[in-house]
């Protein structure tokens, strides 16, 4: 699918005559400042602080020959967030696997150290505050580098400041002259401030971006880039075995077709700071279904409630006429604790109730192996088709943005993914299931045959990163390994191993 330009945003329009003239004192106080912005003046302002500090000669680290290379990892981690979590282990493994164990410290930022514990072993997690300026001011200079890691990175549909975060930490590695690289990225729709902080601070900086209309977002901003994949294709989760045994302790009796969907609030998005509304929430209890945390709100309208309800019984249309037609076993799965509400507001709709898999119960071990047990999925989640195409589950997207439509554009099924707003989804997910059923064994042939390509863009990842190392730090020591794609992966698991074997 062609990359589609970004467009500003409209100018807001002139009131109608006889529209009142004055606003009230609460709107003319919410928006005396944009919070997202002073977000961004603040953290322009501390990287402008450590560019001094650096001209000064008062760098807290550098790198020198014979110390290992000390990387700060910046992302969506400690959220449950099962996607942002896979993609953050198999970066850890490939980068680990590319510069070597002895040569290299890496720190990866965390919300909630809790919902974290046990992942992304040898690696230091820091915990990270909400309002982040001062704690990427104090702790950037400590590492070598920045690495971002969120696939989201660069676009305003789901929160402009985690893009502030990444841009900003990314941008105090410039102002060091350190390695500042975003891996496996994704760039789309920025508010015009974001785009213009992006600009400004990325200059430098080497984006590996998971697919073409992406670069050229980041093109048209100056920033360097280079082609590249998410890293979750090389995920092992735990064993099939146990992703079955926990589909039959929900009641699956070992022979039912499973049908997986993965639903999500579409419309409550963007987040967004609000000190009004985080006054109101911690004093009177205020706007609790809309608080997401610390500062940060959900978007919430009366419309956007409209298109929620929408949404979720078009899924549910869909799913009860298939099951008419075919005895099914079906699962709904959170990918992000998040979901965890979208899932229970979806399942009073089925005609049959389904069973929970959500991410704050369930590892990201164990949630892959239950998706990679199903046979159809109707997703609204990008890694878990992302995650369940090594295991050749047949698929198809209902979206909110351009990751699913770019992914199943790509892996050459550009008929199977909707908008989550699109007219008559219960009837069009009907005939997809319908499909998934049916031509079950030639789309699986399909994503197998997918599934190596995002491996050779990987593998090349692995290089370029490398290359980007080196071309920083001259003097750092190469780990000899062939200048090939496949030398630059991480070792892969069997049932990985075997697509690209079978399909490579």
């Amino acid at each position: 699918m062609s990359s589609k330009p970004v467009i500003a945003e409209k100018s807001p329009a002139k009131p109608k005559p006889g529209a009142p003239k004055q606003r009230s004192l609460w709107q003319r106080l919410k928006d005396a400042v944009d919070p997202d912005y002073a977000l961004q003046l603040s953290m322009a302002a501390m990287i402008e602080a450590t560019a001094v500090k650096h001209v000064l000669g008062l760098d807290q680290e550098r790198w020198a020959p014979g110390k290992p290379l000390k990387l700060l990892l910046a992302g969506y981690v400690g959220t449950r967030n099962t996607g942002a979590d896979v993609r953050v282990e198999e970066m850890i493994r490939q980068i680990r696997h590319v510069v070597g164990d002895d040569q290299l410290e890496m720190a990866i930022m965390t919300s909630e150290e809790k919902l974290s514990a046990g992942y992304f072993r040898t690696v230091e997690q820091l915990l990270f505050p909400q309002l982040f300026p001062k704690f990427l001011y104090e702790n950037c200079p400590r590492y070598h580098g920045v690495v971002a890691c969120e696939g989201s990175m660069f676009k305003s549909k789901f929160a402009s400041a985690l893009s502030t975060m990444m841009a900003g930490a990314m941008g105090m590695a410039i102002a060091e002259r350190k390695l500042s690289v975003g891996y496996g990225a994704e760039a789309g729709a920025m508010t015009p401030t974001l785009k213009e902080f992006v600009r400004d601070v990325c200059k430098g900086s080497l984006v590996l971006c998971r697919n073409e209309p992406s670069r050229a977002v980041l093109h048209e901003l100056g920033i360097r880039t280079t082609s590249g994949a998410d890293t979750a294709w090389t995920f092992e989760p735990a064993p099939l075995s146990r992703g079955a045994q926990l589909l039959r302790e929900a009641g699956w009796d070992g022979r039912k077709p499973v049908l997986v969907v993965c639903p999500i609030n579409p419309f409550w998005w963007p987040v967004k700071p609000d000190l009004l509304k985080a006054a109101a929430h911690t004093l009177g209890g205020q706007y609790k279904h809309e608080h997401y945390r610390s500062i940060y709100f959900h978007h919430h309208s009366d419309k956007a409630s409209r298109q929620y309800d929408t949404y979720l019984q078009a899924l549910a249309d869909g799913v009860n006429a298939f099951a008419q037609e075919q005895d099914i076993f079906t699962i709904l799965v959170g990918m992000e604790q998040l979901d965890r509400h979208a899932c229970e507001d979806l399942n009073p709709r089925l005609d049959h109730r389904a069973a929970l898999f959500i991410s704050d119960t369930f590892d990201m071990y164990e949630l892959v192996s239950v998706l990679r047990n199903c046979n159809m999925m109707i997703s609204s989640r990008f890694h878990a088709i992302v995650t369940s195409m090594p295991g050749l589950v047949p698929s198809a997207g209902v979206t909110m943005d351009e990751r699913i439509r770019n992914l199943m554009t790509d892996r050459g099924h550009p008929d199977m993914f909707f908008e989550v707003e699109e007219d008559g989804l219960g009837e069009k997910l009907l005939h997809t299931l319908r499909r998934l059923h049916r031509d079950a064994e030639a789309i699986s042939s399909q994503i197998g045959k997918a599934v190596p390509t995002q491996l050779r863009l990987m593998g090349q990842m692995g290089i370029d990163f490398m290359d980007e190392v080196v071309r920083v730090y001259p003097e750092f020591p190469r780990r000899e390994l062939p200048r090939t794609w496949e030398a630059h992966l991480p070792p892969l698991p069997p049932a990985v191993q075997r697509l690209l074997e079978t399909h490579g």
